[in-house]
C-alpha cells in the first residue's frame, strides 16, 4: 500500500467513526450511559380506577350507567365511610329493573343486584320528581350514609342519614329508611306492569332485605341516582366533577323542591 493510500484509508476510517459514534450518542433510543434505553413508544393511558373496576364489574350489561357509577364514585372519595360497601341506587331506570346495585370496594365484586321501590309521589313505572320536604312522599336523590338497624312496622329496617343539605337532610325527620316491602317482588311487576311504590323510603324486596341490611348498617354509603341536572348542580359532593360542557350533557331538569 503506497504512503498515500494509507493516509487516505486513516481519515476515512477515523470520520466513519468519529461519526457512528455521533449517531450511537445521539441516538433517542438509548440513554447517556451507553446502555439499551426503552424505545419511546407511544402509551395508551391507563383506565382511571373507577372505570376500570366499572368495566371488570361488566355493570354496563348489568345495566348501571357509566354516568351513575361515575357520580357515585366520585362522591363517596369525600364521605369519611366506615363500611366498604358502596350501594346505588339507578333511578334513571325503569323500576320493573334490578337498578340497586350493591359492590364490595374490598373484593371489587357486584355482590348484590336487585329491586328498590320509589316514592309513589315521585311517579309510575319511573321516578320523574324528588323531594326533601316532609309528607311529600317523593324520593329524595344523592348521597347518604347508613346508621343503625331497628325493628319497625316493615320488620328489620335500616335507618339512612342523607348527607346533602337542601337535597336529602330531611331523612331522618321523615323516617326514610330501607325496608322490605310485599310490594317489591316480581309478581308485583306482572300484575301492574311496574314495581310497588313507597313513601318516599329505597324499599326492597322482603327476600332480600335482611340480607341487604346486614350488608349495609353502619357506615356504608348509599347513592340515589337520576340525570337531573337541578341536582348535579346543588350537589357539593359532585361539585368540580364535570365541566360546563359536560353540564350540557347530563340530562333535564325535573321537578326537586327542597326543604328550608
Amino acid at each position: 500500500m503506497t504512503k498515500a493510500l494509507a493516509v487516505y484509508v486513516a481519515v476515512v476510517v477515523a470520520l466513519t467513526v468519529s461519526f457512528g459514534l455521533y449517531q450511537f450518542n445521539s441516538s433517542p433510543y438509548f440513554s447517556s450511559n451507553s446502555r439499551p434505553a426503552v424505545a419511546r413508544v407511544d402509551s395508551v393511558a391507563p383506565k382511571p380506577s373507577w372505570v376500570a373496576l366499572y368495566d371488570s364489574l361488566d355493570l354496563k350489561s348489568q345495566g348501571l350507567s357509566l354516568a351513575a357509577f361515575r357520580c357515585a364514585w366520585f362522591g363517596f372519595q369525600k364521605m369519611n365511610l366506615n363500611n366498604p360497601m358502596m350501594a346505588i341506587a339507578d333511578f334513571s331506570q325503569s323500576s320493573r329493573k334490578k337498578r340497586l346495585y350493591v359492590i364490595d370496594l374490598i373484593r371489587k365484586k357486584l355482590v348484590l343486584n336487585t329491586y328498590v321501590a320509589h316514592g309513589r309521589n315521585s311517579g309510575q313505572e319511573f321516578a320523574e320528581r324528588f323531594s326533601n320536604k316532609n309528607s311529600s312522599y317523593q324520593s329524595s336523590l344523592g348521597f347518604y350514609k347508613t346508621l343503625g338497624t331497628y325493628q319497625g312496622k316493615h320488620g328489620l329496617s335500616l335507618r339512612l342519614e342523607g348527607v346533602e343539605k337542601g337535597i336529602n337532610d330531611q331523612a331522618f325527620s321523615r323516617a326514610i329508611v330501607m325496608h322490605g316491602a310485599d310490594y317489591v317482588s316480581e309478581d308485583f311487576i306482572k300484575n301492574t306492569g311496574r314495581l310497588g311504590r313507597s313513601q318516599g323510603c329505597p324499599a326492597v324486596s322482603i327476600a332480600d332485605s335482611k340480607k341487604l341490611i346486614n350488608m349495609l348498617y353502619n357506615g356504608a354509603g348509599l347513592f340515589i341516582y337520576s340525570p337531573d341536572q337541578t341536582y348535579f348542580k346543588a350537589s357539593r359532593l359532585l361539585s368540580g366533577l364535570f365541566s360546563d360542557q359536560e353540564d350540557q350533557t347530563l340530562g333535564n331538569p325535573l321537578l326537586y323542591t327542597s326543604a328550608k
